[in-house]
């Protein structure tokens, strides 16, 4: 099956594309600058792309991006620290991006004669952005039927939209992803900052999964605090 990975750069994609590659006939990596806070996962996307030994193409969304205001992803708001679960989280939405997104990938896909699209979506995701749920994952392909009926037969795989991180840290050990080749940390700085959602759920997913986590951070205890009083998400 000739698939199209959506691929940010970070431990999930990454991941997502080490294991099409090993089980499928991954034919690229698609990324997406819609004016995010820093563009340093798209070097890391590339970075994948050139490892895998396949093409890596960005798509500039900044036009669009500038309109899809209020998300500290994108406007000068301050990135809120501590557990994805904290309600504070929810500033990091960026409105129907993955819609948008998947949307010109199914596109890319249907031209180039691909067989499926596959994105990094993941049950931690759930609660927070509603683009990244199964109804949505259904709904979305069910639309692109209707959308590409007659000239092309393109499938959604999103093989870790029921998984939690730490099993997402298990595959990708089993498919051989460099971690320290991945990039989570919202505020993109040198290190990872420790700190922001992503950096504390990354450090949170490795714990439980009983994976030494090769990331350098600026403040590697933090999460400890952070996740106490949280229950890890369960697949």
């Amino acid at each position: 099956m000739k698939t199209l990975v959506v691929c940010s750069g970070g431990l999930d994609s990454v991941s997502l594309a080490d294991k099409i590659a090993a089980q499928q006939q991954l034919i690229g990596l698609i990324s997406f600058d819609y004016g995010q806070r820093h563009k340093k996962e798209l070097d890391f996307a590339a970075r994948a792309a050139k490892r895998l030994g396949v093409p890596h193409q960005v798509i500039d969304m900044t036009n669009i991006g500038a309109s899809l205001t209020g998300s500290a992803l994108t406007d000068d708001l301050d990135v809120p620290d501590g557990h994805y679960a904290e309600e504070t989280m929810k500033i990091t939405v960026v409105p129907n991006r993955n819609a948008i997104m998947l949307a010109i990938a199914f596109g890319v896909a249907a031209a180039k004669k691909a067989d499926a699209v596959a994105l990094a979506v993941h049950g931690g995701d759930h609660f927070i952005y509603p683009d990244c749920r199964p109804g949505f994952i259904d709904a979305f392909q069910a639309m692109q039927m209707q959308a590409l009926d007659g000239y092309a037969d393109v499938k959604l795989l999103a093989p870790f939209v029921t998984i939690s991180k730490a099993d997402i840290v298990t595959e990708g050990v089993k498919y051989g992803t460099p971690f320290a080749e991945t990039w989570s940390c919202y505020k993109g700085g040198e290190k990872h900052c420790g700190r922001c959602g992503t950096c504390v759920e990354r450090r949170e997913a490795f714990h439980l999964a009983g994976v030494e986590d090769p990331t350098e951070y600026e403040d590697p205890d933090f999460w400890k605090a952070a996740t106490s009083g949280f229950k890890a998400t369960e697949a």
